[in-house]
Formats: structure tokens, sequence, C-alpha cells
């Protein structure tokens, strides 16, 4: 019988700090992004949790051998970052004092990422590969920036702690069988997570172009790099089932920012 108040404490409390934590985390730059987001678990605690992950990726990859063993490359990747990291504080005054750093990982996978707090990773496949130019690579780093100075690890971490305490207040309160808990999840997953996804990529497309424009690279290099990735093939889901827009759907978003980020590339030109 003491289950219910309870319960309604919680939903009080889980409610009152959605309301508070609801904020854009980000101005909105020249190309507009401004969206309220739910971030409830403390910058503080994503930051230290991923520099610390971080720290043993490096580690790890350092015991095998794999970590910043071409020097040339590392260095043309570190230039690159070096021009787009004062471009941050066009979306976060702050961001430039960040403990940035930026390493390579020798590996097949097409991959790259900045983690909260500016801890970048760039494969070697991903330059190899596809042959990347300086523009796309920053095209790349712009996009993974973007995510780590909107804060989209943390956005999706809070949006899962109210996932997470909706379908167990459900299930305490005697609303829904616990085993359609799990149904639950995936119903959640497709209808929202996988689609609020879908708006971080969009987001991360749009500042990270915007960021590489400031930073004197062209734009259109953000257009030419998706036509490569897409042309890497692979079995792809449906975009309603996946975390990523389509590719041709980001190359037209990103045509369309075109006319907003250009004139900043060719004021960067002039300076």
């Amino acid at each position: 019988m003491k289950i219910m108040p309870c319960l309604i404490r919680l939903v009080f409390f889980t409610l009152f700090g959605f309301m508070l934590s609801c904020v854009s985390s980000t101005e909105k730059g020249a190309i507009g992004v401004d969206r309220k987001q739910l971030l409830l678990v403390p910058s503080e605690q994503i930051v230290s949790m991923s520099a610390q992950a971080y720290e043993q990726t490096k580690a790890e990859a350092a015991q095998a051998g794999k970590l910043d063993q071409r020097p040339d490359q590392v260095q043309r990747v570190k230039q690159i970052a070096q021009k787009l990291i004062p471009q941050t504080a066009n979306f976060r005054t702050h961001s430039g004092d960040w403990k940035w750093e930026v390493h390579i990982i020798s590996s097949e996978e097409l991959n790259a990422y900045c983690m909260p707090g500016g801890k970048i990773m760039f494969y070697t496949g991903i330059i190899d590969k596809l042959n990347l130019t300086d523009a796309e690579i920053a095209a790349i780093m712009g996009h993974e920036m973007s995510h780590a100075l909107r804060e989209h690890g943390r956005e999706r971490m809070s949006e899962e702690l109210i996932k997470q305490t909706g379908i167990s207040l459900l299930v305490a309160s005697g609303r829904m069988d616990a085993k359609y808990a799990e149904a639950a999840n995936l119903i959640t997953a497709v209808t929202v997570s996988l689609r609020h996804s879908r708006t971080q990529e969009s987001e991360a497309d749009a500042m990270g172009v915007e960021l590489m424009a400031r930073a004197g690279f062209d734009p259109h290099a953000a257009i030419s790099l998706w036509k490569k990735m897409s042309s890497q093939g692979g079995g792809k889901p449906p975009e309603f089932l996946s975390t990523h827009p389509a590719d041709e759907t980001r190359i037209a978003r990103i045509e369309a920012l075109l006319p907003k980020v250009m004139p900043l590339y060719q004021g960067s030109q002039n300076k």
C-alpha cells in the first residue's frame, strides 16, 4: 500500500527535473540550431567518464602498437583541429578552454569521434580508404566536434534515464506486466530514441559545416565526403530504423545550408 505515494513523489521529482533541464546547450550560430534538450545528467560526470574511456582507449591502442604510428598523418589531423577549435566558441563561449586532444589509431575501420570535453580520435581506415582531403577531414571533425558541443551523449543518457524510470513506474504500479517491458523498450527506441538520434545527426551536420566554413575549409567538401561514404555500400536499414539520416537526405540538407555558410567561408579567405 505504500508504493503509490512513493511513485507519486518519484513522478513529481522526475517531471520537475525534466522541466528544469530542458535548455539548449549551444548558441544558434549562423545555421540556427536551436532546440531545447533534456539534460538531466551532470555535464561534469559525462566529461569525467569520457576522459577515462579515452585514456583507456589510448592505452589499449598504444599497447597494441596502434596509437599515433604515422607522425605525418597525426600532424596533419592536429593542424586541421587547430583551425577548427577556435571556431567552436561561436557555439559555446568557453569551449576553447576544453582540454582538447587529437590521436589516431591504426585500424581499417571507417571511424572517427569526438568525446565530450574535446577528446578526438581518428582511425587510419577512414582517411586512407576514402582518400580524404584536408577539407573532408575537417567535415568529419567538425561533425564530431558538434556532437560534443551539443552534448548529444549527455542528452541520450538523460533520455534513457527518463525512459527507464517511466517503464519501471508502470511495472511497479501494476499497470504493465513485466514481460511487456522489453517490448516497450523496443517501441520507445524506434519511435523516440532513433528518431531523436537522427535529429542529433542532422544538428551535427549543420554545425559541422558551419565550423569548417569559419575555419577556412570549403563546405562543398562535406558533400563530397558523404558521397564517398555512400559509395562504401554495405547493408543499411530503412531510415526510420536507423540512427543516421539516409545518405541522400543528409547530402540534400547540407546542400540547402550552402547559401548560409558559403559567405562564412569566403569571409575566412579574406583574413
